[in-house]
Formats: structure tokens, C-alpha cells, sequence
């Protein structure tokens, strides 16, 4: 932060301590385990898109590379907008290990070419009964949360989203401001 942004009262947000994604591949075993929730195999990153030219070289060089990778580990990568204008990167593989490793690949790819701060967040859809519940990681404040929605319009199962940080806030690194949980709701994943 430099001094006019210390005199202006202007806060330079943390650099995102994006290898705390991998906590979510041994979470994994206590949400099955514990929970009866199971991958379903699907996961994404959204972003903020721009119209910048370096920004669609980065893109085109991120599909590049998310090519190779679907060659080497069969994860297949898609790409929406939603209704809000956001990007997303949809992968979809049935190794959970493998789809957490390709949206961190993602993640550091655009931050590798200084598009950080438009990444906004990873989020990995799990099943229970047929229900979806989502972990949510928000590249600012670095820490997951959980999203589960009742399946009415836009209503949240708050209990159950309680119960999963109980659960997993010694695996996770969970963000304890919860007016800071954003839903995703009709995320295309």
C-alpha cells in the first residue's frame, strides 16, 4: 500500500492464499464419511469478465492449457456467462482430485497474468439424496463456505449450512464473517 492510498484510506486487499483449495480434496472424506456427501463431480470458477485484449489473450492461452490437461486427466472444461454478465469455467471429472487440481490450475493461471482480482470465486457441487449442496471458496478472504439451498426460489437451508461449517471448520479454513456467505443461486453448475 503506498501513501496516498494510506492517506485516502484506501485498503489494498491480501494477495488470495490460493493453495488453501486443496483442503477441500481431504474435507472430502469427512463430508462423505460424516455427511453423506458425495462429488458430483462438477466445479467451476467464476470471474469477472473484461473486454481488455490481454484479457482474451489470457483466455485463449488459459484454454490452451486446460486442453492439455483434459488430455492428460479427461477433465472436460466449459465455458458460460450467466444472467449477472459473470464468467464461468465449468470442469466436470469424476476424480475429485483431479477436478480440484484443474479450477486451481484456472485460478493461478489468471492470477499468474494479473486477472486476480477479477476471480471471484470456486465453487464444487456435492449431492445428498439428490439434493445439492455447494462449498464455495472466495479467492479475496481465501476461506470457504458453505451454500446449500432448500429448493424453494431463493431460500437457504441455514441449518444445514451451520452444521457443515461445525463439521469441517478444523479441516477448512472457513470464513467466519457469515453475512459473507453469497449464495450462487442458478450457478450453472
Amino acid at each position: 500500500m503506498g501513501f496516498l492510498d494510506a492517506l485516502l484510506g484506501r485498503k489494498q486487499l491480501k494477495d488470495p492464499a490460493r493453495d488453501r483449495l486443496f483442503a477441500l480434496s481431504t474435507a472430502r472424506i469427512t463430508l462423505e464419511a460424516e455427511l453423506d456427501l458425495r462429488p458430483a463431480g462438477v466445479g467451476a470458477v467464476c470471474f469477472k469478465s473484461m473486454s481488455a485484449a490481454e484479457f482474451v489473450r489470457a483466455e485463449k492461452d488459459l484454454h490452451g492449457l486446460l486442453d492439455a490437461v483434459a488430455r492428460d486427466t479427461g477433465t472436460k472444461v466449459e465455458r458460460k456467462t450467466d444472467d449477472y454478465g459473470f464468467e464461468w469455467l465449468i470442469a466436470h471429472d469424476a476424480d475429485f482430485e483431479d477436478l480440484v487440481a484443474t479450477i486451481h490450475l484456472v485460478g493461478a493461471e489468471l492470477e499468474s497474468r494479473g486477472f486476480g482480482p477479477q476471480l471471484l470465486a470456486a465453487v464444487f457441487r456435492f449431492d445428498r439424496a439428490g439434493q445439492p449442496a455447494y462449498w464455495i471458496y472466495g479467492y479475496k478472504r481465501g476461506a470457504f463456505w458453505p451454500f446449500v439451498p432448500s429448493g424453494e426460489s431463493t431460500r437457504r437451508d441455514n441449518a444445514t449450512e451451520l452444521e457443515l461449517k461445525a463439521k469441517l471448520e478444523k479441516e477448512l479454513p472457513i470464513e467466519e464473517d457469515t453475512s459473507r456467505w453469497f449464495g450462487t443461486f442458478d450457478a450453472p453448475l
